[in-house]
């Protein structure tokens, strides 16, 4: 199992890369924002100037719901797109013109959802469950 790529290995990552990912995102980062989301409204960064607010709100959405469905496994193809995008966003706008180590952590992030997106959720999800 270990020196080959049976599909339950294959499987097992997947589920490994949707529960860090989606799980330290939703914790680490979405959460916090929601927590404060009225504090950070007036002064969240705007790098496609649709205002902070907006800005935040589709930030929050796309680390909260969107990363706890990633976790879950259920629908993970679509709601991988919303994280995808936002941490585009932060990587490439709102850190562009900072050294790597600013992006770094936006583009493993981007690297993890934009995996998921390619393979999608596993054997081991709700997607799976839900639809067969």
């Amino acid at each position: 199992m270990l020196l080959n790529s049976e599909p339950v290995s294959e499987d097992v990552g997947l589920l490994t890369l949707r529960a860090i990912g989606g799980g330290s995102m939703l914790f680490a980062h979405g959460w916090p924002k929601l927590a404060h989301f009225a504090d950070k409204m007036e002064t969240f960064g705007d790098p496609i100037g649709l205002g902070p607010a907006v800005s935040l709100g589709l930030v929050t959405f796309a680390e909260t719901v969107c990363a706890a469905l990633v976790m879950l496994g259920l629908w993970t193809r679509i709601t991988t797109l919303p994280v995808i995008v936002a941490m585009a966003v932060a990587a490439f706008m709102a850190h562009g013109d900072e050294p790597f180590r600013k992006q770094e952590l936006a583009v493993v992030y981007l690297c993890i959802f934009m995996a998921l997106f390619f393979t999608g959720s596993g054997r081991f999800s709700l997607d799976r469950l839900k639809f067969q």
